[in-house]
């Protein structure tokens, strides 16, 4: 029976990549000059240090130019609010990677919604679509398409 997995993934080494060029592109911008603007990167969360908040919305679109070259989806970024304290302004941002069991179970309601004739079964961070045609599957990835989901989903395993 054909299936396929739907996943919520992020390259970490493209994320580290795209925060590395941002950190260059800053360093050699004229309005960065004499400041310590800089990103740090610690696993999938990265935090953006600068002396203003207005800084920090620009180093926020360099950031999400350099993820969108490298073909990171930028819906998994949960931007936190600026913290201000003395003359440097600080702003992290979580890079959400695999399926909460509450996402998850949305999705599987989602699909029985559409009494399609698929089974949908949650293993760990991803959830697992099987059926008998192959018809049904990808009217299932087109469904899921459609609706506004929080995360980027991917759909990966398609098999015959």
């Amino acid at each position: 029976m054909p299936s396929f997995d739907i996943v919520s993934e992020v390259d970490t080494h493209e994320v580290r990549n795209a925060v590395d060029q941002a950190n260059r592109e800053i360093g050699t911008r004229f309005d960065f000059k004499g400041t310590d603007s800089h990103i740090d990167i610690n696993e999938l969360k990265a935090t953006m240090v600068s002396e203003s908040e207005f800084q920090l919305d620009q180093m926020l679109d360099i950031l999400r130019g350099k993820l969108v070259k490298r073909g990171v989806d930028t819906g998994c970024m949960q931007i936190e609010e600026p913290k201000t304290v003395g003359k440097t302004a600080r702003q992290e941002i979580v890079f959400r990677h695999g399926l909460t069991s509450d996402m998850a179970r949305d999705i599987v309601k989602r699909i029985k919604e559409k009494k399609l004739k698929v089974q949908s079964a949650i293993q760990g961070e991803q959830v697992r679509v099987t059926g008998k045609k192959r018809d049904d599957l990808q009217s299932v990835i087109a469904m899921l398409r459609e609706q506004d989901l929080e995360l980027p989903l991917q759909y990966t395993n398609f098999r015959d």
